[in-house]
């Protein structure tokens, strides 16, 4: 009888480890709680190295050995599993290259309302000689103050803003994202539907923002939902409006994606990841650098804030900030450069 249940526990755990593992193989990463769990690769590599830990000391129980066995060799082939894939998607802290005459920086910051002052937002613009700024959670007048010292380094910026409940009188920062575009791109407008909530995500809002002249990438500042037990249907109906944001042409995504790539396995066409966009970080070699929380050490948190582009820019470097500023999230930096 023993025995049977021993046999049992180790289908389950197979079972439990194949679908945390490969979530994308059995339609699961959007669906609750698989989608909370594989949040963080390296916090799953560690639980697996835990139990291939507990089922080595179990060896030593001669009525167990068969048992212990059996989910030690499962458990190191989950842990390398993951850590193959983790592996893949980078681990370094990321650097950037020297940036180019033809070259754009982005930077996503989810500032977390009023946490990070507008000061220690420019400054990090700055020095990350940042062309485009997304920032979630961002209200129109940190923004403005923003542009200011933007303005008075020799880099000025234009502001752009959607509040999706501008009726709401001091309302929460996370109903708000602003977008800092460099005067050298030319002006930009947000469109409408990204104004009034017609089109956009649901809970929280992203801007679209389009060149004037048409010469130029459309600019998407990205902020989904997060994955709330309550809210999963409005997530994945998020981060399907956000793919469809990049189809064909010159598109850049930034923002709080509240999703890692492992959740994005099912909004990617052509070659992309989300849409035709493509992650950029991953690309760079540090995909697994986690932004969300910041209190966490990087390689443990979730990677959850993403900049990605369409194919006719090429990231050559990304890093993410270690400093957060006082924010829950740590800001991401990309170079991109223009393919041929």
């Amino acid at each position: 009888m023993l025995r049977l249940v021993g046999i049992l526990i180790s289908v389950l755990f197979a079972i439990v480890t194949a679908v945390l593992v490969w979530p994308q193989f059995f339609h699961l990463e959007g669906v609750f709680p698989v989608a909370q769990i594989i949040a963080s690769r390296a916090l799953m590599l560690g639980m697996l190295l835990v139990v291939a830990v507990l089922a080595l000391l179990m060896m030593f129980a001669r009525p167990l050995r068969g048992f212990a066995a059996s989910i030690l060799v499962i458990a190191l082939l989950g842990a390398g599993a993951t850590g193959a894939v983790g592996w893949l998607r980078g681990v370094s802290a990321g650097d950037l290259p020297g940036k180019t005459d033809a070259a754009l920086r982005v930077l996503t910051w989810n500032t977390n309302g009023a946490a990070v002052p507008a000061e220690r937002i420019a400054r990090v613009i700055d020095e990350q000689q940042a062309d485009i700024v997304a920032l979630p959670e961002t209200s129109e007048e940190v923004g403005e103050r923003i542009a200011i010292r933007m303005r008075d380094a020799g880099r000025p910026m234009w502001v752009h803003h959607v509040n999706i409940r501008p009726e709401v009188a001091n309302g929460p920062q996370a109903w708000q994202t602003t977008i800092l575009i460099s005067a050298d791109l030319g002006p930009y407008s947000v469109i409408t539907s990204s104004r009034d909530g017609s089109s956009n995500t649901g809970s929280v809002p992203s801007a679209v923002a389009m060149p004037v002249d048409g010469d130029g990438p459309t600019i998407v500042a990205v902020h989904a939902v997060a994955p709330r037990r309550e809210a999963m249907a409005q997530w994945r109906a998020d981060l399907s409006w956000i793919a469809d944001q990049c189809p064909a042409g010159d598109f850049i995504l930034a923002g709080d994606f509240n999703a890692t790539l492992d959740h994005m396995a099912s909004f990617g066409s052509g070659g992309g990841t989300m849409g035709q966009c493509r992650d950029a970080a991953s690309s760079t070699g540090n995909g697994m650098q986690g932004t969300w929380p910041s209190a966490a050490p990087a390689l443990l948190g979730a990677p959850i804030d993403h900049i990605m582009a369409s194919a006719n820019w090429r990231a050559t470097g990304s890093k993410v900030l270690s400093d957060a500023g006082g924010s829950d999230h740590r800001a991401l930096v990309v170079q991109l450069d223009p393919v041929g």
